[in-house]
């Protein structure tokens, strides 16, 4: 598989995104390791996940132990993987969706993290979303703080604008690595945030990349166009769109949702499908 770079770690081009693995309609768990070890053994080496990815209230970090579980239980070689978390995002267990990005709260939520994880030091962490109820700075620069102690090797921001991404790169003191937006097909208004990153150097991680959980096979709305170009390669209108998002920039990793081992190879082999400019062209997204 192709590598990029994620400050000064090299990983596939393409990621996992381990949502769909904890949340509603989640698969069993055995099917779940089965999809990791399936991610690993076709060479991905970006795991991304949330303490928010859970169901019931009683179960925050539902995907960070999953994730630690699997990697565990592998045969192979599991110390090139970066496991990428994320804090202040909650889910009260009543389907809804809160944030909380008070220092205090990101300093307990990573030291939870670590535990769940079972590491000294979480690869990349992430601040999962603004609360409008926390000074923006205060947020980053507790990121900052846990990064200063050790307590993560990398810091990241998710569902950031613009004027956040150079915020928090100037709060990290130049050493932000990498900005997790939605953007796919279906979703390009992360346009300007992703142009940033190539100009800074920074990873930009698409979330949703496939159009999100129960919308893969429509890709925006764009299916017949992405089926059109898949035809012509013998491959699925997910690979196509997963390398229309690494032709977009060398900074992009996109990171598709999965939870079944066959899905993820898929998506796994777009790092190896090269596409023309008449391909994108045609695309035209």
């Amino acid at each position: 598989m192709q590598s990029r770079r994620i400050g000064d770690v090299t990983v596939g081009a393409i990621g996992l995104g381990g949502m769909p693995m904890s949340i509603e309609g989640r698969p069993d768990e055995e099917r779940s390791i089965r999809t990791i070890h399936a991610a690993l053994d076709a060479g991905i080496t970006l795991i991304d996940t949330a303490d928010a990815y859970h169901i019931g209230a009683d179960e925050v970090g539902h995907n960070e132990s999953l994730i630690a579980r699997a990697l565990a239980t592998y045969g192979g070689d599991t110390s090139g993987v970066l496991v990428a978390t994320k804090g202040g995002h909650l889910r009260p267990g009543d389907g809804s969706w809160t944030v909380n990005g008070s220092p205090d709260y990101l300093r307990q939520a990573c030291e939870a993290s670590l535990k769940r994880l079972g590491v000294e030091a979480i690869g990349l962490y992430q601040y999962h979303r603004p609360d409008p109820k926390t000074d923006y700075a205060d947020a980053v620069g507790a990121i900052r703080d846990l990064l200063d102690a050790g307590k993560i090797r990398m810091a990241g921001i998710s569902n950031a604008n613009p004027d956040q991404i150079r915020q928090a790169q100037e709060i990290l003191g130049g050493r932000l690595v990498s900005v997790q937006n939605q953007f796919s097909p279906a979703f390009l208004s992360s346009e300007p945030e992703l142009r940033l990153c190539d100009e800074l150097g920074i990873a930009f991680l698409p979330w949703s990349p496939l159009g999100g959980i129960s919308k893969a096979s429509e890709l925006g709305g764009q299916a017949e166009k992405f089926a059109s170009v898949a035809e012509r390669y013998g491959v699925s209108p997910q690979r196509v769109c997963l390398a229309w998002h690494l032709a977009k920039s060398p900074v992009v990793v996109p990171i598709p949702g999965a939870s079944r081992p066959e899905t993820i190879r898929d998506s796994a082999e777009a790092a190896e499908l090269k596409l023309t400019a008449d391909d994108l062209a045609e695309l035209g997204v």
